[in-house]
């Protein structure tokens, strides 16, 4: 066997170190590009958050000037309004966590004290207790309820933080009954098929003392139907009516 020369052992290295210099340039160019991919979808999740809170203001800036019920879809975007009879007036069940039967509830048990009326739209993070906003209901509130399909949707939100902002801006006894709230998974059943958004009301009929539930369920929401709604189902509509906040 022939011997190998020095001459062909240097060729030999110099072929390996080559390969080893590529590969490592190869490696460092993979691993630049993984670098920047990582950035580039980075930027685009920071930029999609960043852009869903300027969609829910432009959409809801575009009603500044608008009625009530020229803010969201028409009324036909809404079911029939259903009753059921209610139960729970009085009930206080303070620091109980209660289920409800109906998504979302129109009446039943609650908490000994309602929500303050500063606040007219929420979150999932800054919205109170179901039970503390059914006694709200039981003085005449009405609520409407969005589910969370809806609040993935930044120009459903503007349109439900414009209606809010309407009303917030209408005769006192409207500003004292009503609230945007988010109906979760976790709150209870999901909403008929189709309907993100649900109205409710507690009604009464004083005379008798009998009382009911009211809902509407809508594919979106509707100033429109919402407006009805409140119409015939105002804040003195209800087992314990006020003119002016208590907190009881």
């Amino acid at each position: 066997m022939a011997k190998t020369t020095k001459s062909e052992k240097s060729d030999r290295q110099k072929v390996i170190d080559d390969i080893r210099r590529k590969q490592k340039s190869a490696e460092k160019r993979q691993g630049f590009m993984i670098v920047g991919i990582c950035i580039v979808a980075a930027v685009v999740i920071v930029g999609v958050a960043a852009f869903n809170p300027i969609r829910t203001w432009i959409e809801q800036k575009k009603y500044d000037d608008e009625a009530l019920a020229d803010i969201g879809g028409p009324a036909s975007s809404c079911g029939e309004v259903t009753t059921k009879a209610a139960e729970g007036q009085s009930d206080h069940r303070e620091g109980e966590q209660l289920t409800y039967p109906e998504a979302p509830p129109a009446f039943g048990p609650h908490w000994d004290q309602p929500d303050t009326i500063e606040d007219r739209f929420y979150t999932e993070d800054s919205r109170p207790e179901i039970e503390t906003l059914v006694h709200n209901l039981e003085h005449g509130f009405t609520i409407l309820w969005y589910d969370e399909e809806a609040a993935d949707d930044a120009s459903t939100i503007g349109e439900i933080k414009a209606i809010a902002d309407r009303l917030d801006d209408s005769d006192t006894n409207n500003r004292l009954s009503f609230k945007a709230v988010p109906w979760t998974s976790d709150d209870g059943e999901d909403f008929p098929d189709g309907q993100h958004i649900a109205f409710t009301h507690w009604s009464a009929d004083q005379a008798t003392g009998k009382s009911e539930g009211v809902w509407q369920y809508c594919s979106e929401p509707s100033g429109e139907a919402l407006e009805q709604f409140m119409k015939d189902y105002p804040y003195y509509d209800a087992p314990e009516p006020y003119g002016g906040y208590t907190g009881q």
